[in-house]
C-alpha cells in the first residue's frame, strides 16, 4: 500500500534505513515491474535498478544476508546494503543522498546520547529510536525527497519536548502530507501497538498546507493473532482517496478521510492524533414515554398469560 501511494519514479533512489529482510525494497522493485515494464528496455535504467536504486541499512548481519538474498531472488542484482547501525556516528555520511524513504523502524528502543550521531540530536534531542529515525530520514533525503514511514501512535501525540520538536520539524519546516491511523492489530502476533503512517516531503522551508488524514479500520486480515483473511479492507480505498486527496476539501471530519489545515494542527500543539480532529456524530434516538412502554409490557404480559392458560387446557 505504501509503495503504491508513493509511486516510485524512474529517477528515485530508495532507502530503507532499517531494512531487515528488505521487504520494502522488494515491494518497490515489484512496483516497477508491474507498472513500468517499458523502463527496463533502457540500459541506463537497468544499470541504475541493479546497482544504485535500492539502499538498505541494517546492523544485524543475519537480517542483512537474508535481505541480500531476497533482493537478488527478485531480480535486483547488486543492491547497496550497508552493514551499520543507522543511528550511529558510522553512518553520518548518509546525508542528502536519496529521494524516497520507505521504512518501518524499530519501536520503543532507547540509546545513549554517546552512541547517536550528533546531527540527529541537533534535530531532536532524545534517546528514543522512533524519533531519531525520523531525524535520520530527514537528513538522508535530498530536498524534494519523499518519505512514508510507520510510527507508533505515541509519535503523533506524545507530550515530551522531543515529540513536539520532531513533529514541529516535519510540519513547520518541511511538508507533511498524510497521516494514516491504523488499528492496533496490524502487526500481530509480533506486536499489538497502535501505529500510523506519516507521509512527508523534505523541503527545508515549510510548505505544509492541508494534511490528509485517514482512519483505517481494516486491512483485509483479522486483527487477532491469527490474522486470517476477512472481507473488510480499507487499503484499496486508502490508495484511491490518497491519489484524489485534493478533491476532499468538502468532506466532513466525520468521514474516514478528511483534510486538516496547518493552522489547526499548529493551534493543537502539533498534535497529529486523528482523534483530535475527527468529528463524532451522535444520532439522536427518541424513545417512547415510560408510561407507554409500561402499557405495552402489560399488554404482552396479558397475552402471555392467555397463551399459558390455553397450553394448560391442551395438556389436560
Amino acid at each position: 500500500m505504501m509503495v503504491e501511494m508513493m509511486e516510485p519514479t524512474k529517477d528515485d533512489v530508495i532507502l530503507d534505513p532499517s531494512c531487515g529482510t528488505a521487504g520494502f525494497l522488494v515491494a518497490a522493485g515489484e512496483y516497477y515491474h508491474e507498472n513500468h515494464k517499458d523502463w527496463f528496455h533502457e540500459k541506463g535504467f537497468r544499470t541504475k535498478y541493479n546497482n544504485e536504486k535500492f539502499v538498505g541499512v541494517e546492523f544485524d548481519p543475519t537480517m542483512l544476508r537474508i535481505g541480500a538474498m531476497n533482493l537478488q531472488l527478485h531480480g535486483i542484482e547488486n543492491p547497496v546494503l550497508i552493514a551499520k547501525d543507522a543511528l550511529s556516528e558510522g553512518n553520518a555520511d548518509l546525508k542528502n543522498k536519496v529521494t524516497l524513504v520507505l521504512a518501518n523502524p524499530p519501536f520503543k528502543g532507547s540509546l545513549d546520547y554517546d552512541g547517536v550521531e550528533k546531527s540527529l540530536l541537533q534535530t531532536v534531542k532524545t534517546k528514543k529510536t522512533e524519533l531519531l529515525f525520523l531525524a535520520l530520514m530527514l537528513r538522508a533525503l535530498k530536498t524534494g525527497g519523499r518519505c512514508a514511514v510507520i510510527v507508533p501512535d505515541g509519535v503523533l501525540f506524545g507530550s515530551s519536548n522531543a515529540h513536539k520538536q520532531i513533529r514541529e520539524e516535519i510540519i513547520a519546516n518541511n511538508r507533511l502530507e498524510g497521516v494514516i491511523s491504523m488499528p492496533s492489530g496490524v502487526f500481530k502476533p509480533y506486536a499489538g501497538v497502535s501505529t500510523a503512517i506519516l507521509i512527508f516531503t523534505k523541503t527545508g522551508n515549510g510548505g505544509t498546507d492541508k494534511v490528509w488524514f485517514y482512519d483505517m479500520q481494516a486491512d483485509g486480515l483479522s486483527l487477532d493473532d491469527k490474522r486470517q483473511t476477512i472481507e473488510a479492507n480499507d487499503i484499496p480505498d486508502i490508495i484511491k482517496r490518497w491519489k484524489n486527496r485534493s478533491k476532499e476539501t468538502k468532506r466532513s471530519k466525520a468521514e474516514k478521510s478528511f483534510l486538516v489545515s496547518f493552522d489547526e494542527i499548529k493551534s493543537n500543539n502539533w498534535d497529529l492524533s486523528i482523534n483530535r480532529y475527527i468529528e463524532v456524530i451522535h444520532e439522536e434516538i427518541i424513545y417512547d414515554k415510560p408510561s407507554k412502554i409500561i402499557k405495552e409490557i402489560e399488554q404482552l404480559d396479558n397475552e402471555r398469560v392467555k397463551v399459558l392458560k390455553r397450553l394448560k387446557t391442551l395438556i389436560d
